[in-house]
């Protein structure tokens, strides 16, 4: 391979899932796949009627995003988040927050000699982000854990993959801490519509950032709240001098979202009743899934809130992988996401009704 970045990448994750995935599959009753957080619901059809119509995208479309869809964006902030002092120049669509987070660090142009803090269980593409810079990273789940100042942090709540909240306290010490050393804090609240023993609150309110975005971006995704996971769709808001500067690197590299997706993104923003229905069915799942995995001896850690059950027998997380993959059932391995994930596994909820229902059996 002559890449050298490729050389530099850690292998992906899931592939070493596959022989866990083929034991699951022979069981008799099928695959139940709770692996991954790919949702399995219908996208709404106000939604779907919104990129048909704007189907006849024949022009390119701007890095900025149409009016329509950033007057969406600001207004979902304001009424939703309390972002009360969000302004159009202050947001951002991105294709998928996957590419943000995977290209931020180098976007905001740090590379070798740069180092990146993330929390100690994390989604593993704020540390591949990091390595595609060609900076340094660490593990801190508050400033005090810290080796050295960063010049970018990553903070998630609700988290990937423990469900962990952080506390407005919690957020407002980050937010002191990065603004003294001026630092940047990239807040990943893709799952802030699913908090379920706690309020989420995102670090735009006033309350945690004093209505100042000064070294703050927060960042979002339809992909959960919308099912919109194969439209790419997501945006970040927050600082706008580092939005003008994100827009202008992502004009020259072409990061340009498609019109369709935009005008989809505009319907989905402006209409909360389907993000209610969505967090009633996970909701439906998530209890009687915790109450089975709870019966057969796994202890629930966190999962205040996201998509997840994080869930332990204080063994291997790879036997806990196996013993659930023999009847007929997927999970990650916590240590996808950090050493502290050694003797976990994440279960998500997003599969159907159907297959919660035949996990739920085979446990019991």
């Amino acid at each position: 391979m002559r890449n050298p970045l490729a050389h530099r990448l850690p292998d992906f994750p899931w592939d070493t899932l596959e022989p866990a995935k083929r034991k699951a599959q022979a069981h008799p009753g099928g695959l139940v796949d709770l692996s991954v957080g790919t949702p399995a619901d219908p996208t709404p059809e106000p939604i779907r009627d919104a990129l048909t119509a704007a189907a006849d995208a024949h022009g390119y479309p701007t890095v900025a995003g149409t009016a329509e869809m950033r007057s969406a964006i600001v207004e979902y902030l304001r009424t939703r988040w309390g972002a009360v002092s969000i302004e159009d120049a202050s947001v951002l669509p991105v294709i998928g927050l996957k590419e943000f987070v995977a290209l931020l660090v180098s976007q905001l142009g740090f590379g070798p000699g740069a180092r990146v803090a993330l929390p100690a269980l994390a989604y593993p593409t704020y540390a591949v982000g990091a390595i595609i810079a060609g900076a340094d990273w660490e593990t801190a789940d508050a400033p005090d854990e810290l080796s050295a100042v960063p010049s970018v942090v990553w903070i998630n709540s609700p988290a990937n993959p423990s469900g962990r909240m952080l506390t407005p306290d919690q957020l407002r010490e980050w937010v002191a801490y990065c603004r003294e050393h001026d630092v940047i804090l990239a807040s990943d609240e893709c799952y802030g519509e699913f908090g379920w023993e706690a309020e989420t609150v995102s670090i735009l309110h006033p309350d945690i950032s004093g209505g100042d975005y000064r070294n703050i971006l927060a960042a979002f995704s339809l992909s959960k709240r919308s099912n919109l996971a194969g439209y790419r769709a997501g945006f970040v808001a927050g600082d706008p001098e580092l939005i003008h500067e994100l827009t202008e690197v992502r004009k020259h590299s072409g990061f340009m979202l498609p019109t369709p997706v935009q005008a989809a993104i505009a319907v989905a923003l402006r209409d909360q009743r389907d993000v209610q229905v969505q967090r009633e069915r996970y909701l439906r799942r998530r209890t009687p899934l915790r109450a089975a995995l709870e019966g057969v001896g796994f202890r629930i850690e966190h999962s205040e809130g996201g998509l997840y059950l994080w869930a332990t027998r204080d063994e291997s997380c790879w036997a806990s992988v196996d013993w659930l993959a023999e009847r007929g059932i997927l999970v990650s391995p916590g240590a996808f996401y950090g050493a502290a994930g050694a003797n976990f596994v994440r279960v998500a909820l997003t599969a159907t009704d159907e297959r919660i229902e035949a996990a739920v059996s085979r446990l019991g």
